[in-house]
């Protein structure tokens, strides 16, 4: 028995849409739900309603707007278990991880919201007597929240919970692949006092409802987490009315594995920057470069770690390190790549094809060596359980490679030495850089991309004020 959602706009949820989407269950096939197919006039009313509600949340003191996050976080960790099966359910994630996100997203809310007493502005000096200048920092207006399907509850907070802190409303169009929680999480803030209008939440495709939530004129920023080449259709799009973005892309994360590493350290690192969330992350790690010396010795650890990879259905066994890939597409896109790289030369240590369930979007951990800097294998983004390895003569060699690449969000480099830990740090042209730990970040942290990983960034103060702009007053006094 499926469940039928409707749009969350103005404190309520809509009267059932005439067009819907389906969302099914990726390890099984199995129909999960149906959600609205917004159009341009559900848009039109959600952008609508949180431009109505905008200036009343403005003067809200920020440590009320905090509140008013504390109680959605709370009835989060409420309904923490249900939460987390919907999200293994309809995305596939593995039942720890899964539950670490409904978790985790609470926690974030929760740090969001203790912000309220610390948003600052300046106060500068100014050349004339008499004359005080303030900087203030302001809320945009209307936020519009893009959200991807790899974490998709988290990232509702991600974009959420900074945004209303500092003022703003907020439109939210979850991915159509994992809208079921973005749902659920709709039915619990109307549960809370929440102002109508502050949080809006409406499905649909992104061709259709977030081209039309991107193009609103009555939009002041946009917030999108996904693919570089959706992020660059919204550059576009909101170009034409200059509308700010935020955009968090792809990855191709570099690890570097030097011959001083410790290597069961390095091999478990990079093992679980991997296969976490079955390589559907952008922070995950992409590629290796290991010192030829140690290229055996690390090949031969991850292969061992990688042949012994339980995978499966996630809702049903809860011992899994990897569930299904999100779809089809997901599926033939790294089956298509793993196949390019064995005609170009590449050796298939372990893996190498669908993994045979009897359903489901399934793909054997899959390990590969004899890569060559020119392949598309180590060029192009995976998002799948693959792991290349390219063997290189220096960390000199490792780190030009590691930059040779249009993707700049994370990186690593395993090493006992401080100096070339350093020297990694100082060269290595990426957002994140992680020393002998698996690719992670941390919500007081600042995730963010170059090149053509992103523009801007989230979490911690610098992500906070992503969402604010500047208000400066020239007071001249008598």
């Amino acid at each position: 028995m499926s469940t039928e959602y409707t749009n969350y706009i103005d404190g309520v949820f809509t009267a059932r849409s005439q067009n819907s989407l389906e969302v099914t269950n990726p390890a099984t096939g199995a129909l999960l739900a149906r959600i609205p197919d917004s159009d341009a006039a559900a848009v039109d009313a959600a952008v609508a309603a949180a431009k109505r509600a905008q200036p009343a949340w403005e003067k809200l003191p920020a440590v009320q707007r905090a509140g008013h996050l504390r109680a959605i976080s709370a009835k989060l960790r409420e309904h923490r278990t249900e939460l987390a099966r919907i999200i293994v359910r309809e995305q596939g994630k593995v039942q720890g991880l899964a539950q670490v996100e409904v978790d985790f997203t609470a926690d974030y809310i929760d740090y969001m919201a203790e912000w309220a007493r610390r948003l600052e502005g300046e106060v500068l000096t100014s050349d004339r007597p008499n004359e005080s200048i303030f900087l203030l920092r302001k809320p945009v207006g209307v936020v519009a929240g893009i959200l991807p399907w790899n974490f998709p509850f988290f990232l509702i907070a991600r974009k959420l919970a900074p945004a209303l802190v500092t003022g703003n409303t907020i439109v939210i169009k979850p991915s159509e692949e994992t809208p079921i929680n973005a749902f659920e999480f709709a039915r619990l803030v109307a549960e809370t006092d929440l102002p109508p209008g502050v949080f809006n939440l409406i499905g649909g495709r992104g061709a259709t409802a977030g081209d039309a939530l991107v193009s609103h004129r009555d939009v002041d920023l946009i917030t999108f987490t996904g693919s570089v080449a959706t992020g660059s259709r919204i550059m576009q799009t909101a170009g034409k009315n200059l509308t700010r973005v935020n955009l968090e892309l792809g990855g191709k994360a570099p690890a570097i594995v030097l011959a001083d590493a410790d290597l069961d350290l390095a091999a478990k690192a990079i093992y679980d920057s991997r296969v976490i969330n079955t390589g559907q992350v952008c922070n995950c790690a992409e590629r290796v470069y290991v010192e030829r010396s140690v290229h055996d010795a690390l090949v031969e650890r991850l292969a061992t770690l990688f042949a012994a990879t339980r995978y499966g259905d996630p809702s049903v066994d809860a011992d899994l390190h990897m569930g299904p890939l999100v779809n089809q597409v997901g599926l033939e896109k790294v089956e298509a790549m793993v196949e390019q790289a064995r005609r170009d030369g590449a050796t298939i240590v372990t893996g190498g094809k669908r993994a045979d369930l009897g359903q489901g979007f399934h793909y054997e951990p899959t390990l590969i060596t004899g890569t060559r800097a020119d392949m598309e294998i180590m060029r192009k983004e995976i998002f799948g359980p693959v792991l290349p390895i390219q063997a290189v003569d220096s960390l000199d060699e490792a780190i030009a490679l590691a930059n040779d690449s249009d993707y700049g969000l994370t990186s690593s480099i395993f090493t006992r030495n401080i100096n070339s830990a350093m020297k990694a740090v100082r060269e290595l042209r990426f957002g994140e850089t992680y020393v002998n730990r698996e690719h992670f970040e941390a919500m007081q942290g600042f995730h963010a991309g170059r090149k053509k990983s992103g523009i801007g960034g989230a979490d911690g103060k610098h992500g906070l004020y992503e969402f604010t702009e500047t208000h400066v007053v020239y007071l001249q006094t008598p």
